[in-house]
């Protein structure tokens, strides 16, 4: 029997947003980001590329998002190609530009880090970043979580050590991986309460509006896929319009779902996609 929170509940919502690659892209995000301000979020996420090749871009995204939408802004940050001393930059820019809350990641290895860089790095996991960052700043920090266990850890229980490791060295809440079936995400819940994790989780969704975005997204991220989604894939990958719409709709039901059970948060994976995520929100 799942012992997550009553239905009374009041569920929070947030949304991911990315700084774009190209630089005439750039401009939009902040009509975007205005739009997002529309449905009520209580704080909007941006990421940035392995080893904070977006870091910039990540601040300047943030800050408006704090500053003149006037929603709470987390900033990711990634530790794997950086060193303390470009940590400690990169702290000092986000506390400047008024953003005091981070999502604190390893991240992924960049293509161009060679074995000899990676194997001589200064922080190893995002635990390690949380420890540097309480004892370097006031920030704020966030973590990320796993319910179906993180891809390289060899089960789920050593993710989970590892997991309450993060938070006892002082993540305040939690942002999980995206899912695809619920009953994950609740089996998890159980077991980090059991274990006595009891900051707020924040449910990771992503919608699945093609066939190829379901690959990308599994293969990047080691999320299953329940058959009632490799089904939906099967039936109208080949129709854009219908599959956009399926899997809208199995974004909705996932959430609707994740509410009635009272969990913390619902985190739309959003790809800087408006009118998807709006369409999500209006039917939630």
């Amino acid at each position: 029997m799942s012992q997550v929170i009553s239905s009374t509940h009041k569920t929070g919502l947030s949304f991911e947003v990315f700084p774009p690659k190209k630089e005439d892209e750039f401009e939009n995000v902040f009509t975007l980001l205005r739009g997002f301000k529309e449905l009520n979020p209580d704080f909007i996420s941006c990421t940035y590329g392995a080893g904070g090749s977006r870091a910039g871009k990540t601040i300047e995204i943030a800050s408006f998002i704090q500053k003149e939408l006037q929603i709470d802004a987390i900033a990711h940050i990634t530790c794997v190609g950086f060193r303390k001393e470009d940590l400690a930059r990169n702290c000092a820019a986000l506390k400047e530009a008024g953003v005091n809350h981070v999502l604190a990641l390893r991240g992924d290895r960049p293509q161009s880090m060679t074995d000899e860089q990676f194997n001589s790095r200064e922080f190893f996991y995002a635990s390690d970043l949380v420890h540097y960052l309480k004892e370097h700043t006031d920030l704020q920090i966030s973590g990320a979580c796993y319910p179906e266990k993180h891809f390289e850890s060899p089960s789920l229980e050593e993710d989970l050590q590892h997991l309450k490791e993060k938070v006892e060295a002082g993540v305040t809440s939690l942002v999980t991986q995206m899912f695809f079936d619920n009953t994950y995400f609740y089996r998890f819940l159980d077991k980090i309460r059991g274990m006595g994790i009891h900051v707020p989780v924040h449910a990771g969704i992503m919608p699945i509006t093609t066939a190829k975005q379901l690959g990308t997204t599994v293969s990047l991220s080691g999320s299953s896929v329940p058959k009632k989604l490799a089904d939906i894939i099967a039936t109208y990958g080949e129709d854009k319009d219908d599959m956009r719409k399926a899997g809208i709709d199995y974004a909705v039901n996932q959430i609707r779902d994740l509410k009635e059970h009272g969990v913390d948060g619902i985190h739309i994976y959003s790809m800087n996609k408006l009118k998807t995520t709006t369409e999500i929100c209006s039917q939630i």
